[in-house]
């Protein structure tokens, strides 16, 4: 189980990272507009964080 949850991490952790820190700043900003406009802010940023903290 401590596998699948650590794999886990690792996925979504590599997806924030291709998503975030490969991003220009235009990208950026248009993704944290979407985030926050939606309201996706609130559940994803938690997950995202805690998914780089078990990753590493």
């Amino acid at each position: 189980m401590a596998g699948l949850l650590q794999r886990t991490a690792a996925g979504i952790d590599s997806l924030s990272r291709s998503v975030w820190d490969d991003s220009s700043t235009l990208e950026k900003a248009i993704v944290a507009v979407v985030l926050i406009a939606t309201g996706l802010v609130i559940p994803v940023l938690p997950i995202v964080l805690l998914a780089r903290y078990i990753a590493n």
